[in-house]
């Protein structure tokens, strides 16, 4: 359910699984490949709908996390509409590159000297916006960038994560090296995302499961067929 990319237990869950410990296992944020995403101001963004998922969030909460999405979402889409050229941003103390492209409110407070006082005093309707989902729309902004980067490296991660190894038959996977072969029969991965943080794993190995994996399904479909 949890998976490295949604919390630091999944995080934790896949390095015991998948890696083993020789001594006490310390949960680090250095552990996590996604950790701008697993921040403490986001946490509910991200695992609220999971535990309505699981049934455990009751109805009081779940109408608070809807409408504070449903806001937080108006909000950036009203951040998003609001934009200045350089020169009008001049006017308001804002230092910009004079390239003559405008710039959206949210795209303004990705600035380091830039934040929300500064964008609310040149569009005063932003006043509107609830200071506690202010906040999460400024730390938003800031991190948008590099989130956008980090987005890109979830899709590919949970690409290999939906190729299943299952019980696999290593033996029967030829282009492994006996060394490569030796750490997969001893992890048992489920899925290649798996393999790949087994120490020592190499991008070939990774291609030779993945190709495997993808001629195998292909007989599959030709036997029922």
């Amino acid at each position: 359910m949890f998976d490295r990319a949604d919390g630091y237990l999944g995080v934790m869950i896949d390095d015991l699984v998948t890696r083993g410990i020789t001594e006490p296992y310390r949960m680090f944020t250095s552990r996590a490949e996604y950790r701008l995403t697993l921040r403490a101001d986001n946490a509910d963004q991200r695992l609220t709908g999971k535990g309505i998922t699981l049934g455990c969030v009751g109805e009081v909460r779940r109408t608070r996390h809807a409408a504070k999405i449903a806001a937080l979402e108006r909000a950036k889409q009203l951040a998003k509409s609001l934009s200045v050229t350089p020169n009008e941003a001049a006017k308001y103390g804002l230092a910009l590159n004079r390239d003559g492209q405008r710039r959206s409110a949210f795209e303004l407070m990705a600035y380091p000297e830039v934040g929300w006082t500064e964008v609310r005093a040149v569009w005063p309707e932003l006043s509107a916006i609830d200071p506690a989902i202010a906040v999460h729309l400024e730390i938003d902004a800031k991190y948008d960038v590099y989130l956008k980067r980090q987005s890109a490296d979830v899709d590919a991660f949970r690409r290999d994560e939906s190729l299943v190894l299952g019980e696999i038959d290593y033996a029967l996977v030829p282009g492994l090296s006996n060394e490569v072969r030796g750490k997969l029969e001893r992890a048992q991965p489920w899925t290649v995302g798996q393999a790949g943080r087994i120490d020592g794993m190499t991008p070939a190995a990774l291609g030779i499961l993945a190709a495997y994996l993808r001629r195998e399904a292909r007989q599959k479909t030709k036997a029922i067929a």
